[in-house]
């Protein structure tokens, strides 16, 4: 069986509090034997940080303030967040970024937290996980502002232009369950780029991918994702899970 990697899926969600193990299980089952699970906020790490301990083989915390979690305690949620840095390794930084769709109000603290912690990853030497919701033309501004920072633009919401300047940049697409959606411009994007670029990611419990949309998504359907891409690239299935695991390996030094 292949082996895969979910670079993207919040299983300390409230979502998966009455079966967990089981969508653990089934994820192990498929081949998916690592799980990355990008930070949130301080509300929800210490429920991160006790599934990583517990899956400790098969899961890795990255850490990050999320753009949408971004209030008028940003400043102090920073802080709690280089706290976490000087107590232990982590792989990554993320989940961070830009988020203009719910609301722009703060527009200004975004930027200022995102560049921050960008600015955590250029001096630790750690890849980023970023969330871009309309928003992508900012991201790539301050992304020039810190060279040598590389990661994933995770749920890639861009075009094929936008692909090439993430990749010439040194990041890698996270592809998801929207690829499988009806008339997915990220289909498109996946079909004009070498799989060396691509990693893959669920987002779990969000963004199922066909033919479960609907349904609550989990890491188990990493291969579902996996097939749809192969079939796109006309690619056999394991080489799309042996490249894209080991760019994930490679990528976050594991």
């Amino acid at each position: 069986m292949s082996s895969f990697i979910d670079t993207h899926g919040h299983l300390y969600a409230e979502e998966f509090d009455n079966d967990r193990d089981e969508v653990v299980a089934r994820a192990l089952a498929q081949g998916v034997e690592t799980i990355i699970l990008p930070d949130i906020d301080s509300t929800t790490r210490e429920r991160m940080f006790q599934l990583e301990a517990e899956y400790s083989n098969n899961m890795h915390a990255l850490i990050g303030l999320h753009p949408t979690s971004i209030k008028n305690n940003y400043k102090q949620e920073i802080k709690l967040i280089e706290k976490e840095l000087l107590q232990r390794q982590f792989i990554g930084i993320g989940e961070i970024g830009l988020d203009y769709y719910w609301d722009t109000s703060m527009r200004d603290e975004q930027i200022y937290s995102f560049e921050y912690q960008l600015g955590l990853a250029q001096d630790l030497h750690l890849p980023v996980v970023i969330h871009s919701r309309k928003s992508l033309d900012d991201i790539f501004l301050s992304l020039k502002r810190f060279s040598g920072v590389h990661g994933i633009l995770h749920c890639f919401p861009g075009d094929i232009n936008h692909a090439k300047r993430a990749i010439d940049m040194g990041f890698k697409i996270g592809v998801g369950g929207v690829v499988t959606f009806k008339n997915a411009k990220l289909a498109e994007v996946v079909k004009e780029i070498g799989i060396e670029n691509i990693v893959l990611e669920t987002d779990a419990p969000y963004l199922t991918p066909a033919p479960y949309r609907g349904k609550r998504n989990e890491s188990s359907y990493i291969p579902v994702i996996g097939e749809f891409i192969a079939n796109l690239k006309k690619t056999p299935i394991e080489y799309i899970a042996e490249t894209t695991t080991n760019n994930a390996k490679n990528l976050f030094n594991i």
